[in-house]
Order: C-alpha cells, then sequence, then structure tokens
C-alpha cells in the first residue's frame, strides 16, 4: 500500500482508501471516527481534520502491512487485534479517539523489541 495510491490533487480520496481495502467508503469513516457524510461532500473531504484521519490510516496500515503481507490482514488487525497497554483496545478504537500518534509509537516500540 504506498500513500500516492491514495491520492489525488495533493488530497487522500476516501474511495481509492476504501476500494484497496474492498469496503466502503462509509466504514472507512467509521475506522478513522468520522461521520458518514465527512466522506462524500468535496468540502469535508478536503477539511483538515477528515485528511488528517485518512492520513493516519494509511500510515498505520503503511507501518504493518510487511509483517501481515497484505493490507486486507493489516486492515483486519487495525479494526479488531487489542493492543497492549491500552486496556484491550483496538488501533481503530485509539484513533477515532484522536490517539493515533500513540498507535503508531507503540508499532515502533514492538519493532524496538519492547512489547515483544
Amino acid at each position: 500500500m504506498q500513500i500516492t495510491n491514495f491520492t489525488e490533487a495533493g488530497q487522500f480520496e476516501p474511495r481509492r482508501i476504501a476500494a484497496a481495502l474492498r469496503t466502503s467508503a462509509e466504514e472507512v469513516a467509521m475506522t478513522v471516527g468520522l461521520g458518514k457524510d465527512a466522506l462524500h461532500r468535496r468540502t469535508r473531504i478536503g477539511s483538515d481534520k477528515t485528511q488528517r484521519r485518512l492520513r493516519e490510516l494509511v500510515e498505520i496500515l503503511n507501518k504493518v502491512e510487511p509483517r501481515f503481507g497484505s493490507a486486507l490482514i493489516a486492515y483486519a488487525w487495525y479494526r479488531s487485534e487489542p493492543l497492549a497497554g491500552f486496556d484491550g483496545r483496538t488501533a481503530m478504537q485509539l484513533v477515532q479517539d484522536g490517539k493515533a500518534q500513540q498507535v503508531l509509537e507503540y508499532i515502533d516500540a514492538v519493532d524496538a523489541g519492547v512489547f515483544a
């Protein structure tokens, strides 16, 4: 999964992300903590919050995809695997709460062997 595959005119395009993950734009919106309308109206797609949340999703998936071998399995991990040290919360739940940076730091810590 390459970030450039999901952008158009410098913006993340939710429909491209959804197509790559074999899901809907509504599902992508939910997994990043946005309302479904956020990914249907052009002005909302371009908003800072929407673009930040889509970028965070793509960054997290790009980071974990190599360990799973596919974007679809990485997305399944994102949605369903509880992360150690976060009270059983998943990466998706943390991103929905605006804590994507903590997820990225967790992944780096796992890569460094801290949670091995």
